[in-house]
């Protein structure tokens, strides 16, 4: 039943890429240009701090899938690109190796084919600190990834409905492991107070994992196969990316018990380089990408990756001189303007958005 599951989830996930008319909340973020603000591409440094680690580029290969012939051929493909760029890369959940060992071999592929690089593993929130350090022991891994689906629990039809340890769970893993733990959501998004009781919870890292890419309520009901047993009222359902981004500005979390090394990334449904622009400026040190490598890692395997990593590298190198932004954190300094739903979304949450649009002014 897992390894079914996850193949269908590859499969569903995959055509999700597809569709056109999907909303994304980095739709609702324009960047005023000021012709005169570019600087030369040799004085961009792509380089960001994230935790311990040094990431080559403020983007990552975020965790996918695992568990059957399918799933290693992705993450071979993927673990080898990542490998000939050094772009950091987390697994997709290992829960189902370390219920079945026999699907390991899906997972460690990862490290055969990436032996020096920066690597993630993943599991869910609901696992012990055990499960934990078998999960980085089986990736030789240099942190873990905690991943939070209460959603695609409720939906999924052989899913979990136990929450409410899930907090104490991840407390403990923090303080049991020896390995960074990055807390994220699987496409729903996390709040400010969701940030802020991660943060309380001795928590330093956080992926806010917005909606807008794979749809993992659609994915679970899709598979239910309809009829009265029917969740599709919940496709779409949480919050875009930018909306967490902006939600982390709020006094829910940057009030003045908010802890100064607490670094937010952000990911969901990132198509393309201009889409990590807009996340970094409202500011995610870094950006996870999943579905949109997905993709290519099927069509293209690890040659077309490596392009892909290489271009994405390029293209953002590019527009960061273009926007005078010398560093990723720089263009922290960009104006924006928040229109649609997630300018809306700032206000009813006591955020004017308006101040977004005049940063360049008062850095100066």
């Amino acid at each position: 039943m897992s390894a079914d599951r996850k193949d269908d989830h590859i499969r569903l996930a995959a055509g999700q890429q597809d569709d056109p008319v999907r909303r994304r909340g980095y739709d609702d973020v324009e960047i005023i240009h000021h012709a005169l603000a570019g600087i030369d591409r040799d004085r961009v440094d792509l380089s960001v701090a994230v935790g311990p680690w040094t990431f080559p580029a403020p983007f990552y290969i975020n965790g996918m899938t695992g568990g059957t012939d399918t799933a290693l051929a992705i993450n071979r493909a993927l673990a080898a690109a990542a490998a000939r760029t050094g772009i950091p890369m987390a697994s997709g959940s290992v829960g189902i190796a370390l219920d079945h060992p026999e699907a390991a071999s899906s997972f460690t592929v990862i490290r055969d084919e990436n032996p020096t690089g920066l690597v993630f593993a993943n599991i869910g929130a609901g696992r012990s600190v055990d499960d934990a350090k078998r999960a980085v022991d089986l990736l030789s891994a240099d942190g873990l990834q905690l991943h939070l689906n209460s959603v695609q629990e409720t939906v999924m039809p052989e899913g979990s409905r136990e929450f409410s340890s899930w907090l104490g769970l991840i407390e403990d893993i923090v303080a049991g492991l020896d390995v960074p733990v990055i807390v994220k959501e699987v496409g729903f998004g996390l709040s400010a107070a969701t940030l802020g009781r991660l943060r309380d919870a001795g928590v330093r890292i956080a992926d806010v994992a917005g909606s807008g890419g794979t749809d993992f309520a659609k994915i679970e009901n899709d598979r239910r196969g309809g009829g009265h047993d029917d969740y599709s009222y919940l496709n779409g359902y949480g919050s875009s990316a930018v909306q967490c981004l902006l939600d982390a500005r709020t006094e829910d979390f940057v009030g003045p018990d908010s802890a100064p090394d607490f670094t937010v990334l952000a990911s969901g449904g990132v198509r393309h380089p201009f889409d990590v622009v807009k996340a970094l400026a409202l500011g995610a040190r870094a950006v996870g990408v999943a579905g949109t490598f997905l993709k290519v890692a099927l069509d293209e395997g690890p040659d077309g990756m490596v392009t892909a990593l290489e271009t994405w590298q390029a293209r953002l190198g590019e527009m960061m001189a273009m926007l005078g932004a010398q560093t990723p954190g720089a263009l922290e300094h960009t104006d924006l303007l928040i229109r649609g739903e997630s300018g809306e979304f700032a206000r009813l949450r006591g955020l004017d958005p308006a101040t977004l649009a005049v940063r360049s002014r008062e850095a100066r």
